[in-house]
């Protein structure tokens, strides 16, 4: 059935089937979602169980917005508003979209401006008639976060049309035939960098992850060329998680003829917006050339279609996806895909953590149906055995202890998202004991804006750490022992001051504002770089790794400087936001249903045949360990 015919076919069912069929102005598609323009909202209310019961029937969510001709005028909305919601939820701002009819309320604690199951969102909206949305007011305020909320506001009425056409091409027509489903790698396939997956049917193209390789030239972007790709065909690109070596990739396909949705969870949209705008200022500021401007990444916020975990969302007629938690950084999913009425099933982990962390709960391993699992293989070799976390954390406590006494500082590279935040919440806990006292913190690069992401979304982290942050004093990111660094002239300070522990991105050392604390502090033996992050192969960290005592590098006016490295040099292992070889095989084990196949990417060379021929061996399912531009025919 057509988009158009099923249109009409919605409509039939609420006139004919539905009590509230007089409250309706108009039905249409927004993404996936069914949206009714409502001209009584009292009737719609009185009805809720039947319009349940109708999202039931017509298998698609459903969205209420009310018809622009019954909204209350937006100033004494605005008063209505701040009179019913109590004084203690903390309003810090409320904002009109006239375009759909929506305001949008950000609040210190909004399940007291939500109202128990809803009630207070109802009475709102009985009263003003805009659909009211309760956003959290970061604890830390975010630039990005509140850009994005304004931005999305703004572009209200360019947004509704662009849902619209991505509605109309979801519920389109089936024209396909055959009952075939194809698997190709375009990067990220025994490599660590430039993840990029398509899937296709005989009726859709879905990519699954865009990303970059920072820390390779001649091998830095997804194979686009080949001719399966083509970009005004591709029906979505589902999106896992926000490291650049899976997002950063996506604002080029805009600038070439995508014009589709993006799927991911909020927090990896914000997450992503701030990555790939860093990524096009470290380049401009490089004078490298630029795959994309920060224009194209405005456009990808405009076709972002955000999804929670558990929420079942048709993306293209033969295609339904749901999220479920990752492990690996904030807002990370694993992606279940379901392809046809039964046909086949795919999970595809994107990176993992099956273990428990400050920051979050373990992966997901549960599914309705699983036949074949892609899965993380980064440290999937059979010597890539971790420690305990317990063990790493004391053995990087060790090291702060030893070189601040020997009058030195620890400088540790850190991913901005996710490992810099899981440093600062270990050292917080061991701030708060007592065990560090008089050694500052300084945070330096992006960190204070991830960090200000993260307290905008704590229901993505794990039980404790959310209880922490929705009580001000004892939220961790918020202890005065953090010290932020925001201009040359602070670090310079920090560079010659006392003993002291320096967080700074970039995690891999390819860029940011941890080389010129290298630089500088490398030739003293009493300072310590210490690493806690994977180091791809090619990257500076991992040539540092390696042994290297004296390494180039872009000195004032693009001069090249060798620096003496002198300082010590640590690896921490146990902190990785990935899953070792222990883990992996254990969530093979524990996965349900047990998959047919599993597929490893996402490793060097390597650890992605090692960890598939131990699969095969100890679980007797097929497996694979392709090379990119590789394609499996899943069925």
């Amino acid at each position: 059935m057509a988009a158009k015919e099923l249109l009409q076919e919605i409509k039939r069912i609420v006139l004919d089937e539905t009590p509230f069929a007089g409250a309706i102005s108009d039905i249409d598609f927004e993404g996936p979602r069914v949206v009714l323009y409502c001209k009584n909202l009292d009737l719609l209310m009185e009805n809720g169980e039947a319009i349940k019961e109708l999202a039931r029937k017509i298998r698609k969510r459903i969205i209420l917005r009310p018809d622009s001709r019954i909204l209350t005028e937006s100033e004494k909305a605005e008063k209505d508003i701040r009179r019913l919601v109590p004084a203690e939820a903390g309003i810090t701002d409320i904002i009109f979209s006239q375009d759909v009819g929506e305001v949008t309320i950000e609040a210190q604690k909004p399940g007291i401006a939500i109202g128990k199951g809803g009630s207070l969102l109802r009475e709102i909206m009985r009263k003003i008639s805009w659909t009211p949305r309760v956003v959290r007011a970061p604890p830390i305020k975010s630039n990005i976060v509140r850009n994005i909320r304004l931005s999305m506001i703004q572009v209200g009425a360019e947004r509704r049309d662009i849902l619209r056409k991505i509605g109309r091409r979801i519920h389109r027509e089936h024209k396909g035939k055959g009952d075939w489903i194809r698997f190709t790698t375009l990067g990220g396939s025994r490599e660590v960098g430039r993840s990029s997956f398509l899937l296709q049917t005989p009726e859709s193209r879905v990519m699954i992850d865009c990303g970059v390789n920072v820390a390779s030239e001649d091998r830095a972007f997804p194979h686009l060329e080949v001719p399966e790709v083509r970009l005004p065909e591709l029906d979505a690109v589902v999106l896992t998680h926000a490291h650049l070596d899976h997002c950063g990739f996506i604002p080029y396909l805009f600038k070439y003829g995508f014009e589709g949705p993006v799927y991911c969870t909020p927090a990896t949209r914000d997450l992503a917006v701030l990555l790939q705008l860093d990524y096009v200022d470290i380049a401009e500021r490089e004078d490298r050339p630029l795959p994309y401007n920060k224009r194209d990444i405005n456009t990808f916020i405009r076709h972002c279609i955000p999804l929670d975990y558990g929420d079942v969302t048709d993306i293209a007629p033969d295609i339904r996806i749901t999220f479920h938690n990752a492990g690996h950084i904030l807002g990370s999913a694993i992606v279940h895909v379901h392809i046809g009425e039964g046909l086949y099933n795919l999970v595809y982990t994107g990176d993992m953590k099956f273990d428990r962390t400050r920051l979050f709960s373990p992966a997901v391993y549960t599914f309705p149906r699983l036949e074949t699992l892609v899965m993380d293989s980064t440290y999937g070799g059979a010597e890539d055995i971790q420690p305990f976390r317990a063990d790493a954390e004391k053995e990087f406590i060790r090291i702060v202890t030893e070189t601040t006494k020997r009058g030195g500082k620890v400088v540790v590279p850190a991913f901005a998202v996710g490992r810099a935040q899981e440093i600062m919440v270990l050292l917080e806990d061991y701030k708060r004991r007592g065990m560090l006292d008089g050694t500052p913190i300084y945070l330096d690069g992006m960190i204070w804006e991830a960090t200000a992401i993260h307290t905008a979304y704590p229901e993505y982290l794990s039980q404790e750490l959310r209880e922490r942050i929705f009580h001000v004093d004892e939220n961790p990111f918020l202890s005065e022992s953090f010290k932020r660094v925001t201009s040359p002239e602070q670090r310079a300070q920090v560079i010659d001051g006392d003993p002291a522990v320096i967080v700074s991105t970039a995690g891999m050392m390819a860029g940011g504002p941890v080389l010129e604390y290298f630089k500088t502090l490398a030739p003293d033996p009493r300072n310590a770089l210490t690493f806690v992050g994977y180091q791809c192969e090619g990257s500076l960290g991992r040539r540092i790794q390696k042994g290297w005592r004296e390494v180039p590098l872009r000195g004032e006016k693009g001069k090249v400087v060798e620096v003496k490295v002198e300082m010590e040099i640590r690896t921490v292992e146990g902190f990785s936001g990935h899953s070792d070889r222990a883990q992996l095989l254990n969530y093979i084990r524990r996965a349900s249903p047990k998959p047919q196949r599993v597929i490893c990417v996402h490793g060097d060379e390597n650890k992605c045949i090692d960890l598939a021929s131990a699969l095969h061996k100890l679980f007797r399912v097929e497996t694979k360990a392709p090379r990119n531009l590789e394609t499996i025919r899943l069925h």
